[in-house]
């Protein structure tokens, strides 16, 4: 069954983790956070509002529909000054109009109907001139095969359903800019970024992880019998002792408000 977002047991699934240099490095081509307020939009965790807060902005808030997301969040960021948490839609985020400089969503678009209201919405509480940053996977990005360090591209090989119910939820470019277009953005750009998730210390380490189904919501659409199979297939195609580094390939919008 699907991912419950709002089930207690599963408040720290997005957590745990550090954004990685080459996503820093890439948020930085695309924007300078120096002293930004930032709204980070479906935040889960709170993984990346730590890290823009991290790396310079002056001011973040995360925003996510699930209280026990904005639960683990707040734990995470214990002690943090200029750094918030509260809950709300994508679509109405509480924020007062024109009160942010950037606005972050990511692998949010993927979870929603459509994004029209999402992007309107985004467009409302940034200054004029704000911008923008979409970051998810399109079908393009899902369906490259797998490999010790695309592990995702083994799930889908295991399980072709998964791979139906994957590209069924990810966004095209074509329809994410025009959602955008629709919403009065403009500039729009995008770029492809091979995003490091996780380092392993070892085969072990990762079917721990995997087993877990941590910060993998897919995975929730398997049985606990079927997760054992994958992970069964998973360790016979890898090194045994050696560190994985295991990566997904995202693509990031940008546009101005």
């Amino acid at each position: 069954m699907a991912i419950d977002f709002h089930a207690k047991a599963n408040r720290s699934t997005y957590t745990g983790r550090r954004a990685d240099a080459g996503w820093v490095e890439a948020i930085r081509r695309i924007a300078d956070p120096t002293g930004k307020r930032v709204a980070d939009i479906g935040c889960g965790g709170g993984i990346y509002s730590l890290a823009w807060r991290g790396i310079g902005a002056g001011d973040v808030v995360g925003i996510d529909f699930s209280k026990e997301m904005v639960a683990a969040a707040r734990d995470q960021a214990a002690g943090l000054s200029h750094l918030s948490f509260r809950q709300g839609d994508a679509t109405a985020t509480g924020l007062p109009s024109a009160s942010v400089d950037i606005v972050f969503q990511r692998a949010l678009i993927h979870h929603l109907r459509g994004y029209e209201a999402c992007f309107a919405e985004a467009r409302r509480v940034l200054v004029p001139g704000g911008r923008l940053i979409v970051q998810d996977r399109t079908p393009a990005d899902v369906e490259l095969p797998g490999s010790p360090e695309h592990l995702r591209g083994y799930f889908f090989e295991r399980f072709p359903r998964l791979l139906a119910v994957e590209t069924g939820r990810r966004p095209t470019d074509a329809t994410v800019r025009m959602a955008l277009r629709a919403a009065g953005f403009r500039d729009i750009e995008n770029v492809s970024l091979w995003e490091v998730r996780k380092i392993h210390d070892g085969v072990e380490r990762l079917k721990q992880n995997l087993a877990a189904r941590t910060g993998r919501s897919i995975l929730h659409d398997l049985s606990d019998s079927e997760l054992g199979e994958l992970i069964a297939s998973i360790e016979a195609r890898i090194p045994a002792d050696d560190p994985i580094i295991e990566k997904d390939r995202w693509t990031l919008w940008s546009a101005i408000a």
